[in-house]
């Protein structure tokens, strides 16, 4: 689990990028401008959206809600396991404690929907796929990626579509346009995420070329790579394509990095992940963000953290 100031220094980031205007990012966001220098951080703090009367309009699905795993029914609690440093996916308020972001927004509409808590457990990103087969959480949602691979272990319900970018220092000094690029660049990543998958498949693809391999650095944080970027200890990272654009144009208000111009590289969904053995519950959280998209509160949800590029017109379940 990270330290409180760097929670803290994610808050910061989103929350200045959200008091420069959430309609900044808009379009791709690959390439844009960055953004208006931010508010402090304090004033910052109140432009995070509240969506807490749009939550509490959700009505619960009654014949949803009879159909959770008994012990859920029970309880009327769902533990969540997520990474919770990235925003604007996941990331704590002000206080250090208290998850914020579209993700963790979303999940509780889906639990009012279903007529439960989400309970939400921190943990490193890489245990989360075996937390859910041991039982030790029910649903993870952490910007992971629905993939081929991965559905041998879990299942997912799929929510939102991101990709793969690179991010460089701000004025790209190493000249850095793509992958190809990359040849002989050190690479930070975050451990057990598909762009450490990925760097060491552009390695692949350099030594097969002739070209010197990507010195691929894993962590496991992207506070840790981005500090490792800003002191030039590596050319570039690989973050998912919200969190790249909200960081490149709010660190040292938008002077620090910047994101290489390009289509998502391996653009894909984000899934919600469950054990094979959960099936019930897979199930009701399916359909409970199919109503969710149906009447609107997904599309507003998004809306308000300003990554409504990213919005599916349905969930599908491994469709990855």
């Amino acid at each position: 689990m990270r330290s409180l100031p760097s929670r803290r220094r994610l808050n910061v980031l989103l929350a200045a990028a959200l008091a420069a205007g959430l309609t900044a990012c808009g379009g791709s966001g690959v390439g844009g401008e960055a953004a208006s220098t931010p508010a402090e951080a304090g004033d910052a703090q109140s432009a995070i959206p509240d969506n807490s009367a749009l939550l509490a309009e959700v009505q619960t699905d009654e014949a949803l809600s009879s159909a959770l795993p008994p012990a859920i029914a029970q309880s009327k609690t769902v533990n969540i396991g997520s990474n919770i440093q990235s925003a604007p996916n996941n990331f704590y308020a002000e206080d250090g404690k208290t998850p914020i972001g579209y993700e963790v927004d979303l999940a509780k509409a889906i639990g009012a929907k279903l007529g439960v808590e989400m309970a939400y457990q921190d943990m490193a990103f890489g245990s989360l796929i075996t937390s859910l087969q041991s039982g030790r959480i029910d649903m993870t949602m952490a910007g992971m990626n629905d993939t081929k691979e991965r559905q041998q272990q879990i299942d997912f319900v799929d929510y939102f579509s991101s990709g793969i970018t690179i991010m460089v220092q701000k004025g790209n000094p190493q000249g850095i346009t793509g992958p190809d690029s990359l040849c002989g660049k050190a690479v930070a990543v975050v451990q057990g995420t598909s762009h450490q998958e990925f760097a060491a498949a552009q390695t692949e693809k350099c030594l097969s070329e002739g070209q010197p391999a990507v010195e691929v650095t894993a962590t496991d944080s992207d506070t840790q790579n981005q500090n490792q970027l800003r002191t030039g200890r590596v050319a570039a990272i690989l973050n998912d394509l919200p969190s790249a654009v909200y960081i490149s144009r709010t660190a040292a208000n938008g002077n620090a990095f910047e994101v290489v111009p390009g289509p998502p590289i391996d653009g894909g969904p984000y899934g919600i992940g469950f054990a094979k053995t959960s099936t019930a519950l897979r199930d009701a959280v399916n359909a409970a963000l199919g109503e969710l998209m149906a009447d609107g509160t997904y599309t507003k949800i998004l809306q308000s953290w300003g990554v409504e590029d990213g919005a599916l017109e349905e969930p599908a379940i491994n469709g990855g």
